[in-house]
């Protein structure tokens, strides 16, 4: 009995070190359960009460994009004299997604919050915190393009479909799209041509993968033939997790569920990986992780191909208006905005991004009615076409997109290097000329972690190339593992996706206790049997 009740404990330790390395369901941080009651839409909004609520925002560092959210404010607050925002500014998604995790527990999220439905799917584990939009978007009195809301906001049917869906979470609405993007491939031509290639119509892998091998040969002192210098990185990506998820997309692989049950690690990731492996080994490619922001290798001469968001489009070419660089280490060149490469030019995928808002419960329902309608301000035409402008952002409404003010500052590419800066308005056209060929991973709580996973499969590989290390099989094999448990990916019980050391134990602890049971029972039988004699 002894040996048996050592065993369970044993046994019991196992379980619960098992139990310790996966983590929680959620694949990601948990949050506090702090309840709210359901949000219920008041009949009319109190405007003899005086509100503040509070805006967390991103500004990107752009002190335009800061005036655009104090103008907003302040045109607003005249519309609402009882309502007062108080804006705070963060730099980064993540720290705004950090913060609000923090205050979760003591009820002081802000009001109004520009942040990714990747993050609201973690803010959904506390119980109604944050509000459902459907209702509010579509009542007659306060909702988009409601009678009673003092401003022209867009209607549902104005907000641009493709857009709205990525906020959509199990069939409810959670966000409003505030501003999107995709990715760009920011070339230079003239390089390209000096190499002896011509621009095709649509980029693809195997172009950009070719000419990046050719930009790595040199001369007899070292030096790069195709721009004289000691440094050339053809091929610069800045986010890998994007790379990742669109190179599967356009290969029609596994990725996610809905659900959030994990493939990416399959054989096709294998393969790319691999492939990534061969072609960083030869020089063609690094990652903005390992070697730093692509639009200054690109600006300097020291990169062709440097793909990053269509909003930071200010940051690329010779005469961008935003520089990190001394103006001495610029290299003038033709800069080019294309679509990021492709497996299949007759079906383009590409992946839609960019911030939207939610809002915030509270115990108080006009605190939220006051905070819903500065929420639709934000997409009114006056700052969704200012903000815009700053970057190669798109407004997410027809209605701004058609006006007549926006038509026109399209039309004004490269008027100047600063607020019709070519290769910025470019950079919005492409994304308006292919909003179609746009997509969304799937949003759940843990999806955030996975993307971060699928950019740190490519980062590893590359790092360990950097490193001379052996990148084959048996690596991605061990990466698979690491990442799996490093970004708590093992949750959905799919062995499959288990690493080997878990698989081993599982099938131990159930082969143990079949062993119990049938010394158990054993004895049981026995014990009969002696008493029956």
């Amino acid at each position: 009995m002894k040996k048996s009740l050592a065993l369970l404990l044993a046994l019991a330790l196992c379980a619960a070190f098992l139990s310790s390395c996966h983590g929680k369901l959620s694949g990601t941080n948990a949050v506090d359960d702090s309840d709210y009651a359901p949000f219920v839409m008041p009949d009319s909004f109190d405007t003899t009460r005086d509100y503040e609520i509070t805006f967390w925002a991103k500004n990107d560092t752009n002190k335009r994009q800061t005036d655009i959210y104090k103008k907003a404010i302040q045109d607003f607050e005249a519309l609402y004299p009882n309502i007062t925002v108080k804006l705070k500014l963060y730099t980064d998604y993540t720290k705004i997604y950090s913060d609000v995790i923090t205050n979760i527990s003591v009820h002081s999220t802000p009001d109004v919050c520009i942040t990714y439905p990747d993050h609201i799917a973690t803010y959904l584990t506390s119980t109604n915190l944050v509000v459902p939009l459907d209702d509010l978007m579509t009542n007659a009195d306060y909702g988009l393009g409601g009678s009673n809301v003092e401003f022209d906001s867009p209607t549902k049917d104005e907000i641009v479909t493709e857009f709205l869906q990525e906020c959509y979470l199990d069939g409810t609405c959670y966000a409003l799209p505030y501003m999107r993007s995709t990715e760009a491939c920011y070339v230079n031509k003239t390089y390209v041509e000096k190499l002896g290639f011509t621009l095709p119509e649509t980029l693809t892998w195997d172009f950009i993968w070719e000419v990046s091998v050719k930009a790595t040969q040199k001369d007899g002192n070292g030096n790069y033939l195709v721009n004289g210098q000691q440094v050339m990185l053809p091929f610069i990506y800045k986010s890998t997790d994007n790379m990742m998820i669109q190179m599967l997309k356009q290969l029609g692989a596994d990725y996610s569920t809905s659900d959030g049950k994990v493939l990416i690690f399959n054989d096709t990731t294998r393969e790319l990986l691999l492939e990534i492996a061969d072609y960083t080994k030869q020089g063609a490619f690094s990652t903005f992780k390992y070697s730093g922001y692509p639009g200054n290798f690109l600006n300097a001469g020291q990169c062709i191909f440097a793909i990053d968001s269509t909003a930071g489009a200010t940051w690329m070419g010779s005469d961008a208006p935003l520089l990190d660089i001394p103006e001495d280490s610029i290299t003038e060149f033709e800069t080019v905005v294309m679509s990021i490469p492709q497996y299949d030019v007759d079906n383009p995928k590409m992946i839609s991004q960019g911030p939207s808002i939610c809002l915030f419960n509270s115990d108080d329902p006009q605190q939220v009615m006051a905070s819903w309608l500065f929420m639709q301000y934000l997409l009114t035409n006056e700052v969704q076409i200012a903000y815009a402008e700053t970057e190669g952002y798109v407004p997410v409404t027809s209605k701004a997109q058609s006006s007549e003010e926006y038509v026109d500052y399209l039309s004004r590419a490269g008027e100047d290097n600063d607020n019709y800066y070519g290769v910025k308005i470019a950079a919005s056209k492409l994304l308006l000329d292919n909003i179609a060929n746009t997509f969304v991973t799937p949003v759940y709580n843990g999806s955030a972690s996975l993307r971060n996973a699928s950019g740190a499969l490519i980062e590893n590989v590359v790092k360990s190339i950097f490193r001379k290390e052996t990148v084959d099989d048996a690596f991605i094999t061990k990466q698979y593992n690491s990442i799996r448990s490093q970004y708590k990916l093992t949750q959905n019980l799919d062995l499959g996706a288990w690493p080997t050391e878990s698989i081993v134990l599982i099938v131990t602890l159930a082969v143990v206790w079949g062993v119990l049971g049938t010394v158990t029972a054993v004895k049981k039988v026995k014990h009969k049997k002696a008493k029956s004699s």
